[in-house]
């Protein structure tokens, strides 16, 4: 009883959660709340339309196909309501054929249902196909079967996709830019706090196999946020189908979106930290070679990683406002990472006469953290002449390959 309340109460507030912001500002919420009262609008308009304007007193397909049509793209409207339009013409002539062979409901139903079930599984119906059982049993079941109330029916269904259509293309279409935004700022964000998350695991020192754990599971979540970045941007990319031109005449298309660069930018970015956190979980299994290093090493790397989960944060802000301007250089942060690179650099040096497993093990961290910052800080020329070697590369040039020593 106690967890069915629970459940009653955890819904309650999410509800709750949704009202407040959909009524707050734009979002998926109120993004809602739109698609539902169009749907409902071109119902109601398709039956106005087929009761009362034409006084048809079956004016059952015209509602229910355009409720149906309200997609949440234009485009996905258009494509839907011809895989439905060819369904319910599917589904009333094979049930008016059955119909006219059998000459019993009964039988015409055990005839056209296993049929058109076995049809509805056709690829190009897509998810549209079960309409063609449905239309079937409405045109069996709704009274006598014969060429003019098939053809009724079929024309009933063209209004209704005709009406919803055109609403949803027509009053406040759809455009899924927003998402997007929200989705790619949410990656580097979730970039900034797994960043954080291990310099701050590292800083205190005392991290083991269930800490690495942790660390690896976030990073499983950037992986989960880049597919999710993936949809939304073909969700864009698709609502903008059909309906770019007419909606930047009017002037209704939203602030644009950022470029699909950055998309693979931070997808690069948590690829990169996902690299990370395995090295640390390999270096922290007691069953494996590679260990960790130490000391001032460690402190020091946990100061880089936080400075680039920094970064990393500034640039979800950027790239979760509309209206800010390009990126911009931070010369105290570049100073600080320099002066980072240069005391691990020192540091490396030094524990390439300790063992091979910790100069690999902080080799591999190093070019991570590197990757990671000429990612998360656009615009950063790391390949310049004039800029700073890496330290692994320093120390690969004088001989000592970190990455070569075996375990």
């Amino acid at each position: 009883m106690t967890r069915a309340t629970d459940a009653v109460r955890g819904e309650a507030q999410a509800i709750g959660r949704a009202v407040s912001a959909a009524a707050r500002g734009p979002g998926r919420e109120r993004d809602l709340v739109v698609q539902s009262l169009k749907a409902a609008a071109a119902g109601l308009l398709a039956w106005v339309v087929a009761r009362i304007w034409l006084n048809d007193p079956m004016a059952l397909m015209a509602p229910w196909v355009a409720v149906v049509l309200v997609q949440a793209t234009v485009y996905s409207s258009l494509r839907r309501g011809a895989q439905q339009f060819a369904a319910i013409c599917a589904g009333a002539l094979i049930a008016s054929g059955a119909q006219a062979v059998t000459d019993d409901t009964t039988g015409a139903l055990a005839l056209s249902l296993p049929l058109l079930m076995l049809l509805a599984n056709w690829p190009r119906f897509g998810d549209q196909g079960v309409y063609m059982a449905t239309t079937a049993i409405f045109t069996l079941t709704a009274g006598p079967v014969s060429a003019s109330a098939v053809g009724h029916r079929i024309g009933q269904a063209a209004l209704g996709a005709v009406i919803g259509v055109a609403v949803n293309a027509f009053v406040l279409p759809p455009v899924h830019l927003r998402d997007v935004r929200e989705n790619l700022s949410a990656l580097a964000r979730e970039a900034g706090d797994t960043l954080h998350l291990v310099a701050s695991g590292l800083r205190e020192g005392d991290w083991d196999a269930s800490v690495t754990s942790e660390w690896s599971h976030a990073a499983d979540r950037l992986q989960w946020r880049c597919r999710g970045l993936g949809s939304a941007r073909a969700w864009s990319e698709e609502s903008l189908r059909l309906t770019s031109a007419p909606l930047r005449a009017l002037h209704r298309v939203p602030q644009g979106v950022p470029p699909r660069s950055e998309d693979e930018r931070f997808s690069r970015v948590a690829g990169h930290v996902t690299a990370l956190t395995r090295a640390l979980a390999v270096a922290a299994d007691d069953a494996r070679t590679p260990a960790p290093p130490q000391g001032e090493a460690l402190r020091l790397y946990a100061s880089l990683l936080e400075l680039i989960g920094d970064a990393c944060h500034a640039e979800a802000d950027r790239l979760g406002d509309p209206y800010a301007g390009p990126p911009a250089g931070d010369d105290r942060r570049e100073e600080e990472m320099e002066e980072l690179r240069c005391r691990l650099q020192k540091s490396l040096q030094e524990h390439v006469g300790l063992g091979a497993s910790v100069t690999t093990v902080l080799g591999t961290l190093l070019l991570e953290a590197e990757s990671i910052w000429a990612e998360a800080v656009p615009g950063r020329d790391g390949d310049s002449e004039d800029a700073a070697p890496s330290p692994v590369t320093q120390i690969t040039s004088n001989g000592d390959k970190p990455g070569n020593t075996g375990r």
